[in-house]
């Protein structure tokens, strides 16, 4: 426990850096393959491939929103659950690990329960035709079964994360991924179940991840341990959870109502093809941005336990830092996507048609990624150090101010409405990054300036 303590205080900041982020970013990247590789498997099926990934891409806004709730928990919990251990106050630190643990568990049977009720209609909602419900609807009957699995590997592993166990969060998605990369082709192909042994490829995977999360958070090696006694999710702890996990939600329970704006307008003005190539699209852009999120997610653990220990110094630097390494992954991945956008879009499908289409479109799509590793580091530092206004801000101005009504008015300005759908999302990344990076400017010297007087009083949480 001293060690990691140690550590995260004291050590280097650019090879502690490097240390925790390297296989948070592995970890992302494996855990992103869990849906890549089923669409990938999907897109390949002979003769239906190209509406079944179709189908399985309208799933996406559902399995985003589960996502999200494991994001609302633990991306709160687990910076403030590190800032606490800067204080050296583990008690409560390990009262917060116990307290997510159990409303993530409450939240999952909720989710599963409306996700097998309402199945069909919210895929209809959310985009599926005639032509791909019954491919949607087979995905998510089964994937919804496995939702406490995905909440808890997800929510509990950012808190193994936190404690600066990145490579052991980083094994608990390999565990999962490996198994997923196994069974796809066993259940898609070789039991000739489709979509469906697609879906259970996937929980089976999830489940395995889970047991490995579980057995690590109550073993001898962690430093905070799950205890049955903290399980308790009162309000007096999860309530600042929640605040503070409310930006990292809604950054991707919106990407579930953008994606069902998206699909709709797509689908008027585009048809089939045009929600297909979103699907691929989509696909892209997550595996493209996750190392620049792994990389930040590496550095939440020393922003919080520093602005915890009331270090100013080293709270900078490690921000400058981060700024600089996330700009230059940004700026490397958009310079790919420019240039070889068919290789990018080919991954997923053999169909020349889809493939010249999503080429053509992921251009545009990409067309914001530049610069827009600002707005990743901003936006984790601002979590980091536990500024829940400040965080909740900047999503809500992206995804809601700016892209919701793009979506609908771009098609309107261009000659090609379908290729203006698309246009939306890089206008709005540039837009988004001029607002964070000028909030950020006031917010961060106002809060190195409260830890940096002499003796300061406690840190004022949002």
């Amino acid at each position: 426990m001293t060690d990691k303590k140690e550590m995260l205080g004291s050590a280097p900041i650019g090879r502690l850096l490097f240390r925790l982020a390297l296989p948070t970013v592995v970890a992302q990247l494996i855990n992103m393959l869990y849906n890549i590789v089923d669409r990938i498997f999907i897109g390949h099926m002979p003769q239906v491939g190209d509406l079944a990934l179709t189908g399985v891409g309208v799933c996406m806004p559902l399995i985003m929103i589960v996502s999200a709730f494991a994001a609302l928990v633990s991306s709160g919990g687990a910076p403030r659950a590190s800032i606490y251990m800067g204080k050296g106050d583990m008690t409560r630190a390990e009262k917060t690990l116990g307290a997510c643990f159990g409303l993530q568990v409450i939240l999952s049977a909720i989710l599963t329960a409306v996700l097998l009720l309402w199945n069909e209609k919210l895929l209809l909602a959310f985009g599926a035709s005639e032509n791909t419900i019954s491919y949607a609807t087979d995905y998510m009957s089964i994937y919804a079964l496995g939702t406490v699995l995905v909440q808890l590997t997800l929510g509990l592993n950012a808190f193994i994360t936190a404690q600066g166990f990145s490579g052991t969060a980083m094994i608990s998605v390999t565990v999962g991924a490996i198994s997923n990369m196994i069974l796809d082709p066993i259940f898609i192909y070789g039991l000739d179940m489709g979509v469906k042994g697609a879906a259970l490829a996937t929980v089976l995977s999830q489940a395995l991840s889970c047991v490995w999360v579980l057995s690590f958070l109550c073993g001898k090696r962690t430093v905070l341990k799950l205890r049955l006694r903290h399980c308790l999710p009162t309000p007096r702890i999860v309530l600042p959870c929640l605040a503070l996990g409310t930006a990292t939600f809604i950054m991707q329970a919106s990407e579930s109502v953008i994606s069902v704006c998206f699909n709709a307008s797509l689908l008027r003005y585009g048809g089939d093809i045009a929600v297909g190539a979103m699907t691929i699209l989509t696909s892209v852009m997550q595996f493209a941005m996750l190392p620049a999120q792994g990389i930040a997610q590496g550095a939440q653990p020393i922003l919080s336990y520093n602005y915890g220990a009331g270090n100013a110094e080293r709270v900078k630097r490690t921000y400058a830092l981060l700024l600089k390494t996330c700009l230059l992954y940004s700026a490397s991945i958009w310079t790919a996507v420019m240039l070889f956008p068919t290789a990018f879009v080919a991954i997923f499908t053999p169909d020349a048609d889809l493939i010249a289409f999503a080429s053509r479109a992921l251009r545009i799509y990409f067309g914001g990624m530049l610069l827009f590793g600002i707005q990743i580091a901003c936006q984790m530092t601002f979590v980091s150090l536990g500024k829940a206004a400040s965080s909740v801000s900047v999503a809500v101005v992206r995804k809601f101010v700016l892209l919701l009504p793009l979506i609908f008015l771009m098609p309107h300005l261009v000659s090609d409405p379908t290729l203006g759908v698309y246009c939306a999302e890089p206008i709005a990344d540039v837009l988004a990054v001029t607002f964070t990076a000028i909030l950020f400017f006031f917010q961060f010297k106002k809060a190195l300036r409260a830890i940096e007087k002499p003796q300061h009083p406690p840190i004022r949480e949002e």
